[in-house]
């Protein structure tokens, strides 16, 4: 199979879909794997080190869309790629649809295969191509929350871990999923007093076992939510719904209710958010501020750390990019539960459940395409 690996163009995005030894996997199976030059730059590596492992480097972005019958990204195309997919290729990266109308759209058009990381599903329902991405977007939400927590940037001018004599600040996190877990072992071990909210108690009394006893679960609801926000200095929304939008668990008129620059950290925003107040920003200008409280909604939070990012993502997804290149989408899809899981938009027409009840468009059983 032709492989492409285009560089990402999304504001500050610096990982690429695949490394060096991930492209080594694949050429010494038989593929061809055309890296656009310099894609690899952001997360450390040369286009002489994919070389190296005998990948080919395209001069530019169309070439590489053009060349490939599957793509391997990071990241959902934007705009300014929706005209280079081709009927019948192979998209294979996050797509976060249900967030967004205008792609979602714009895949229909193309007439794309689209296989989306975030609803590749195991058989215990985890999500094994989220899960490295939630867990470094779960670390850095509270990396993120204490910089914002900064007098100067407008936060409370609170240090997250307190010193002796003064109390630590109060984190919130809003659901008990791999980024909330994540959130809550960072918190906790600079010293936050931390409070999880999940509806699955079975979860909650998990976190309750593992977590240090600086870090308490309470049950989630509306009158939990409320009560809470009135006294917490970082609240993180972490709720995930597969392949579906986020539950806005925040509301614009709880806003009041927060101490003027208390930080919301939004982990959720690529799934729409979990903040009623929520829009995607960039690491440009990565926050706004809505009735005195500080939202930091970036949609591609671990494009900061790149090099973490890049090799955490490529150890995931490459088991299921051999497959599919070994064997073709048709036949991986059929052979794999969890891939066939991952389509999502399929010749032009939606094959996932939540995608389509997101825009109410008409669902499309994926075995029509198998």
């Amino acid at each position: 199979m032709i492989i492409g690996v285009p560089k990402e163009i999304k504001s500050n995005e610096n990982r690429v879909g695949l490394t060096p030894a991930g492209a080594f996997e694949l050429t010494k199976r038989g593929h061809q794997v055309h890296i656009q030059s310099t894609a690899g730059e952001g997360s450390g590596y040369s286009d002489q080190d994919y070389r190296n492992v005998g990948a080919l480097i395209t001069p530019d972005i169309e070439t590489t869309y053009q060349i490939a019958e599957m793509i391997i990204k990071v990241k959902e195309p934007i705009a300014q790629e929706y005209d280079l997919i081709q009927e019948g290729q192979l998209v294979f990266t996050y797509f976060h649809f249900a967030s967004s109308e205008e792609l979602t759209r714009a895949m229909i058009a193309r007439k794309a295969i689209c296989l989306a990381y975030e609803t590749v599903e195991l058989p215990n329902q985890s999500l094994p191509l989220l899960v490295p991405m939630s867990e470094v977007a779960g670390r850095m939400a509270v990396h993120e929350g204490a910089k914002y927590l900064e007098k100067p940037i407008k936060g409370r001018g609170i240090l997250l871990g307190g010193v002796p004599g003064v109390p630590p600040a109060k984190v919130m996190i809003l659901g008990a999923g791999v980024a909330g877990t994540n959130a809550a072992k960072m918190a906790a071990g600079m010293g936050a007093q931390v409070t999880i909210l999940d509806v699955n108690l079975q979860r909650l009394r998990y976190i309750n076992d593992v977590m240090p006893n600086n870090v308490i679960t309470m049950y989630s609801n509306e009158f939990n939510i409320r009560q809470l926000v009135k006294d917490h200095d970082l609240i993180i929304g972490s709720v995930l719904i597969p392949g579906a939008k986020a539950p806005k668990l925040i509301t614009r008129s709880m806003l009041k209710d927060m101490k003027p620059g208390t930080v919301l950290v939004d982990i959720a925003v690529d799934q729409g958010g979990c903040f009623e107040t929520t829009y995607p920003t960039t690491h440009a200008q990565p926050t706004f501020i809505i009735d005195d409280v500080v939202h930091y909604c970036v949609a591609n939070m671990p494009g900061a750390v790149p090099y973490t990012s890049t090799l955490a993502l490529t150890n995931a997804t490459l088991p299921y990019a051999i497959q599919l290149a070994d064997k073709g989408w048709q036949q991986a899809c059929k052979e794999n539960q969890s891939l066939k899981l991952g389509l999502n938009v399929v010749n032009g027409h939606i094959v996932y459940d939540g995608v389509a009840k997101a825009f109410d468009f008409p669902l499309i059983n994926v075995e029509t395409f198998l």
